[in-house]
C-alpha cells in the first residue's frame, strides 16, 4: 500500500500528459509543502503551463497521480472538477471581466458569502494588494501593474489552499516585473499561501521562489533552491539556461581537484584522474584584482547600473565574462588583473 505524505500540500507522482502521440509532460514528479513558493522555469514549449493546467483540473493526465493534502484529485480516467479543488489561478493576460468594476471582479467567486462579508473581503484585499480606493474603477482605467494586482486579489478572495500563477508578469516591463515579483512573494508569505509559478524569466523566478524546477522537453532537469540552480547546475542545459558563464577545458587530477589554465581548483569529481572536462566559470567567479599576475584584455563591456559585465580575453585568446562593481569603469583594450574565486567548481564531461 502506498504511503501518503500528509505534510505535503501538493504531490505529483510520475505524471505524463500527451497531446495525441506527442508527449508534453513526461514522468514528472514534484512535491510542495504548505507555505512554499515554487517555480517551474523553462523555455516556451517545455510543458510547464500544461503542468499547471493538470494541477488545476483543466486537463486529464495519462499516467501517474496528483494529490492535494493527501487526497487524489487526478488519475488516468479520473479528474476532480476544478471548482472542487480550492485552487486559484492567475493568468498571463489577467482575464479580468471588462464589464465589471474592480470590486465586481474580486467578489466574482464569493457568492457563498453574505453581501456585507463580500464587501469587507473586497476592501481587505484591496488594502493587501495596495489598491485602496479603486473598487469602483474598471480594468481599462488601470495600468498593467494595477490590473495584475486586481487579478491577484481575485485569486486570493476565496482563500485558496494553492495558487497557480502562469507567466503572471510577462506583459509588464522588466523593472516592474521584478518589483511586482518581490511584492507578490511578500504578500503570499504574509497570507500563508502555497504557490506554484510558471515563467521563462529567471529574474522573476529568483525574485519569487523558494524552490525552482528547471523544465526542458517535458522533464524537470533539476529541482533546488535558486542558489543551487545557479551555482550547482546538474547538466549543461541548466548551466546554459540559468545565468551566464563560460566553459573552460580542464583535466581532472583526482577526485577533489581539477586543473584549468587559470589554476587548480577544488571540488568533487566523479570522472577518473586524467579525464577531460569542461569547467563552468560564472561572471561573478572572475574577480578584478590589480595585484594579480594574471591579466586579461577588455574586449567589450555592458553597463548594468550597479555593475559592469566585461568580456575579457586571456593571452591565448580564451574569453571570459566578469561582473565588476560599476565604479571600476575601464576602457576597451585595457588589461585587467583578475583572479578566480570559485566556491563550488562545476565540471561536465567533455563532449
Amino acid at each position: 500500500m502506498a504511503i501518503i505524505n500528509m505534510s505535503m500540500l501538493l504531490e505529483l507522482k510520475n505524471v505524463t500528459q500527451t497531446y495525441g502521440a506527442q508527449p508534453v509532460v513526461q514522468d514528472l514528479s514534484l512535491a510542495l509543502e504548505e507555505g512554499v513558493i515554487a517555480c517551474l522555469l523553462g523555455p516556451s514549449g517545455c510543458g510547464k503551463t500544461t503542468v499547471l493546467r493538470c494541477i488545476a483540473g483543466f486537463e486529464d493526465i495519462h499516467t501517474g497521480e496528483i494529490r492535494l493534502s493527501g487526497s487524489i484529485v487526478s488519475l488516468p480516467g479520473y479528474c476532480l472538477p476544478p471548482e472542487r479543488r480550492r485552487i486559484s489561478m492567475v493568468f498571463q493576460d489577467y482575464a479580468l471581466f471588462p464589464h465589471l468594476t474592480v470590486a465586481g471582479n474580486i467578489r466574482f467567486g464569493l457568492d457563498q458569502l453574505a453581501p456585507a462579508e463580500r464587501t469587507r473581503r473586497v476592501e481587505e484585499l484591496l488594502e493587501i494588494v495596495g489598491l485602496p480606493g479603486t473598487a469602483g474603477r474598471y480594468p481599462h482605467e488601470l495600468s498593467g501593474g494595477q490590473q495584475q494586482r486586481v487579478a491577484l486579489a481575485r485569486a486570493l478572495a476565496p482563500r485558496p489552499r494553492l495558487m497557480l500563477l502562469d507567466e503572471p508578469f510577462s506583459n509588464l516591463d522588466i523593472d516592474l516585473r521584478e518589483r511586482l515579483g518581490i511584492e507578490v512573494r511578500e504578500l503570499l508569505k504574509r497570507e500563508g499561501i502555497t504557490a506554484l509559478v510558471v515563467t521563462h524569466d529567471q529574474r522573476e523566478a529568483f525574485a519569487m521562489a523558494d524552490a525552482i524546477g528547471i523544465m526542458h522537453q517535458g522533464y524537470i532537469q533539476q529541482w533546488g533552491t535558486p542558489y543551487d540552480i545557479y551555482h550547482r547546475p546538474v547538466n549543461r542545459f541548466v548551466a546554459d539556461f540559468v545565468g551566464q558563464g563560460t566553459l573552460l577545458p580542464g583535466k581532472v587530477l583526482n577526485a577533489h581537484q581539477v586543473q584549468i589554465e587559470l589554476g587548480v581548483f577544488e571540488g568533487d569529481f566523479s570522472a577518473p584522474p586524467g579525464a577531460m572536462v569542461d569547467v563552468l566559470i560564472r561572471p561573478d567567479d572572475i574577480v578584478h584584482d590589480d595585484d594579480s599576475p594574471c591579466l586579461a584584455t577588455i574586449l567589450h563591456k555592458t553597463f548594468r547600473g550597479a555593475e559592469i559585465l566585461y568580456t575579457l580575453a586571456l593571452a591565448n585568446g580564451t574569453r571570459l565574462l566578469s561582473s565588476v562593481p560599476s565604479h571600476h569603469d575601464h576602457p576597451l583594450g585595457e588589461r585587467l588583473g583578475i583572479r578566480v574565486d570559485i566556491p563550488h567548481v562545476v565540471a561536465f564531461a567533455r563532449k
